[in-house]
C-alpha cells in the first residue's frame, strides 16, 4: 500500500521511555510494534529507548507479589486481578506473563546494557529479552552473570557485556536519559513520544499509537519542502 503522504527525508522517530520490569511497558511495546508493523511506512520509522525506573530505591531482589504486598501496601486479591489482565492481555498479543515466578530488581544495570547494546545494532532485541527474563523466565535482571547471559542469547559479545556491566560503562547514558524524563514532566510509563510532537502515556490501544503515526506523517507532509 502506497503512502498517502509521500516519502520523509528522515524516518519518523517514536521515543520510548520504559522499564524492563513494568508491565505496561511490555504491553505497551508490543502494541506500538504491532502498530508500526501495519503502517505503510513501517520501513520509515524509528524507535528508541531511553531509560525510567520505577523502583530506583530497590537494593534487594524479592518476588513481586512480596513488594507489591508488604512493601507497597496493596491488598494481594488486588495485585492478582490486576496481574490476570496482564495475562490475558498479554496472551492476545504473544507474551506469557507469570508473575507467580517474577521479580522486582534495581534495573539500572539492565538499562546500561540496553545502551551498549544499542551501540551493537541490537537495541530492541535486548529489550524484549529483558522484558521475556523479567516477566516469563523469572530472572533477577540485576543479576550480572543473568544479564552477561541474555546479552550473548542476542547476539552480543558476552566479555565485552560483562565489562561493560562492571566498568559502569552507559552510565552517562543512562543519566541523560533519567533527566530528560525529569524535563518532560514524565512519572510513569511507558511514555511515548511520536516525531517530538506527540506524547501518548500508558499501554493504550492499537489504533491510538497507528492515530499517532499517521498524524506524524501528515505533518511531515505539511511541512514546507
Amino acid at each position: 500500500m502506497a503512502s498517502a503522504f509521500g516519502p520523509a527525508a528522515e524516518p519518523i522517530t517514536v521515543d520510548v521511555w520504559s522499564d524492563v520490569v513494568c508491565p505496561f511497558c511490555y504491553l505497551g511495546d508490543a502494541t506500538l510494534q504491532q502498530a508500526v508493523g501495519e503502517s505503510p511506512q513501517a520501513s520509515s520509522i524509528q524507535v528508541r529507548y531511553h531509560s525510567f525506573q520505577l523502583n530506583p530505591d530497590v537494593t534487594e531482589t524479592m518476588p513481586t507479589y512480596e513488594y507489591l504486598a508488604n512493601r507497597r501496601g496493596f491488598p494481594m486479591a488486588q495485585v492478582k486481578a490486576s496481574h490476570q489482565m496482564f495475562q490475558t492481555r498479554g496472551a492476545e498479543l504473544g507474551l506469557d506473563y507469570r508473575f507467580d515466578q517474577a521479580l522486582v530488581a534495581n534495573t539500572r544495570d539492565a538499562h546500561r546494557l540496553i545502551h551498549f547494546a544499542k551501540t551493537q545494532g541490537r537495541e530492541h532485541e535486548m529489550v524484549l529479552r529483558l522484558f521475556r527474563a523479567e516477566f516469563t523466565d523469572g530472572l533477577d535482571v540485576s543479576d550480572h552473570a543473568v544479564l552477561a547471559d541474555l546479552a550473548t542469547e542476542v547476539g552480543l559479545d558476552r566479555a565485552a557485556a560483562v565489562q561493560v556491566l562492571v566498568s559502569g560503562a552507559h552510565e552517562a547514558d543512562f543519566q541523560a536519559d533519567i533527566e530528560a524524563a525529569q524535563q518532560l514532566g514524565i512519572t510513569g510509563v511507558p511514555f511515548f513520544v511520536f516525531d517530538n510532537k506527540r506524547a501518548v502515556s500508558g499501554a493504550q490501544p492499537l489504533e491510538l499509537f497507528k492515530r499517532a503515526l499517521d498524524l506524524s506523517w501528515q505533518d511531515r507532509s505539511a511541512a514546507p519542502a
